[in-house]
């Protein structure tokens, strides 16, 4: 699978949209994290529905700016919520530029997501629909956020509600990449439906599985084991602590790189490592199936690898 033409028609597109302007000061932060790179997963995504839908991408390339700028916005106001200082392999925007400014930088990142909505050459009933579903999507993931957040003054977490949690915080924002462009092209309801689902299935599998590199992969450009650090209650952790499982170092802040080793060993022991994989994996699989009413093309087959690989990164 080869995306690279979608990613450098986004970057393109990024540097046309996300130009640094006056304040130069803002404008640097907000577009610091965009800078530094990234895997662009979600406008890519974005760009390949169009051609699964027959259609041009090109009249809707801001939309896809859009969905990266409202991704971006999220990981700023959440480095500054969990205090993380690497990003990407750089420091997090609060560490550079101060914590004042990474909040007017991520509010600057959303309201200009909407503003680049507009500019789409589509209908613009369909554009009022398509501001309608990105604003609710909005709504999800600060929804999301804060039951992660509520999530490390619980005792208890349950599967279930971590799974409601992910797909909030994380299979929202997928599940608008995936079904926008069916809204702004107009295509019919069925069709919307089947790529929202395709995005919220596939969004829980990739946020297991980012949970499990986060504490398992040196390749992440993050703190490696930052979430058994913070407390943080993902799959992993519940499968463990629901087997009688103890961390040492679960919600210390700091630890030794020992510590935190001996911690990884008995998630990986008690089989929670391998028991997020298999749920990860059944999830991608619910998104596949939810894209058979596309037509076959070249398109949805690297839809379907695309899917497969949210689960098969290392980063």
């Amino acid at each position: 699978m080869n995306l690279e033409r979608y990613v450098k028609e986004i970057n393109k597109a990024l540097d046309i949209y996300l130009t640094i302007k006056e304040p130069e000061g803002l404008y640097k932060a907000a577009r610091h994290l965009i800078r530094a790179g990234g895997k662009r997963i979600r406008p890519v995504l974005f760009l390949i529905v169009c051609e699964a839908l027959g259609k041009d991408y090109r009249k809707v390339l801001p939309a896809a700016v859009s969905i990266e700028a409202i991704h971006n916005f999220t990981l700023i106001h959440d480095d500054i919520m969990d205090r993380d200082e690497l990003r990407r392999g750089v420091p997090t925007v609060h560490k550079v530029f101060g914590e004042a400014t990474a909040i007017l930088a991520g509010d600057t990142l959303f309201a200009e997501a909407f503003k680049f909505l507009t500019e789409c050459e589509v209908d613009a009933r369909n554009t009022l629909k398509a501001v309608e579903k990105l604003s609710e999507v909005c709504i999800k993931i600060c929804e999301g956020q804060y039951f992660d957040m509520c999530f490390e003054e619980k005792s208890l977490v349950s599967e279930e509600e971590y799974i409601e949690m992910v797909k909030l915080k994380t299979g929202v924002l997928l599940a608008a990449s995936a079904s926008l462009p069916a809204i702004l092209f107009g295509e019919r309801k069925e069709v919307v439906d089947a790529l929202w689902n395709f995005g919220i299935y596939c969004g829980i599998g990739f946020q297991i599985h980012d949970d499990t590199i986060d504490i398992t992969s040196e390749e992440t450009g993050k703190d490696r084991g930052s979430d058994i650090l913070k407390g943080k209650k993902t799959l992993i952790v519940i499968r463990a602590f629901n087997q009688g499982v103890r961390l040492s170092t679960f919600g210390r802040q700091k630890a030794s790189s020992e510590e935190l080793m001996e911690d990884l060993r008995k998630l990986e022991e008690c089989g929670a490592i391998e028991y997020a994989a298999r749920k990860a994996k059944e999830f991608i699989e619910k998104g596949k199936e939810s894209i058979k009413i596309l037509p076959d093309t070249e398109a949805k087959d690297t839809l379907m690898k695309l899917a497969d690989f949210f689960i098969s990164r290392r980063r």
